[in-house]
Parts: structure tokens; C-alpha cells; sequence
């Protein structure tokens, strides 16, 4: 079997791949946390219209502070808005990762075939 030479190009690619690869992981991550942090304040926000009280304890840092039901839904439904705009941030990211992820594993499979391995087991 023939063995194809690794230039510095080659080895650009490579190492392009693996970051691209280590931060997709880092991308998922973050996707899963804000997503679950969106599903919480989704919740939260339910809660806030069936309950009888006419405040509530919102928490701020480590703090919680009495605010009234009109001012934590204010927060509650900006949190969510900024939730949301970094769960499209990181989604965004995420698709041009994969993009660019793609780009490489054609050439770097297409120059090295399966003698280079950039699949996840």
C-alpha cells in the first residue's frame, strides 16, 4: 500500500479539523445548557400566571429579591429573549462549523482516503 505524504498543508487542515471538531463539542454543550435554561424560564413564566401571590422571589446572582408579578414577567420574558438570541447565535455557529468540518474531511478524505480517520466512534 502506497503512503501518501503529509505536507505542511496537510497538516493545517488536520489541525483546523481538530479545533473545529473541539469547539463543535464546546457548541453542542452550550447549546444544551441555554436550551435547558430556556425550558426553565418557560416554566418559570408559567408558574408566574397561575399563582395567586402578588409578589414573587426572583433570583438575582445568588440573591433572591421580592419583586412584584408585573416586574419578574418583564425579566423573565427578557431573559428568555436573550436565551433565545444565543441559542440562534450558537446554532449559527454550530451550522458553519459542520460546514467547514465537511470542506475538510472532503479534501483531507479525498487526498488521504481511508487512511485518515475524521469520523467519532
Amino acid at each position: 500500500m502506497a503512503t501518501t505524504e503529509v505536507n505542511w498543508e496537510d497538516q493545517q487542515h488536520i489541525c483546523a479539523f481538530g479545533r473545529f471538531n473541539t469547539r463543535l463539542h464546546e457548541v453542542n454543550a452550550e447549546l444544551r445548557a441555554k436550551s435547558k435554561m430556556a425550558e426553565d424560564l418557560e416554566e418559570a413564566s408559567n408558574e408566574l400566571i397561575i399563582t395567586d401571590d402578588d409578589a414573587v422571589q426572583y433570583s438575582v446572582g445568588e440573591t433572591f429579591v421580592a419583586v412584584d408579578n408585573d416586574t419578574a414577567e418583564t425579566m423573565l420574558e427578557k431573559a428568555a429573549d436573550e436565551t433565545r438570541e444565543e441559542v440562534a447565535k450558537l446554532e449559527k455557529e454550530r451550522d458553519e462549523l459542520k460546514s467547514a468540518m465537511a470542506e475538510l474531511k472532503t479534501k483531507l478524505y479525498g487526498k488521504f482516503g481511508n487512511s485518515i480517520n475524521l469520523e467519532e466512534d
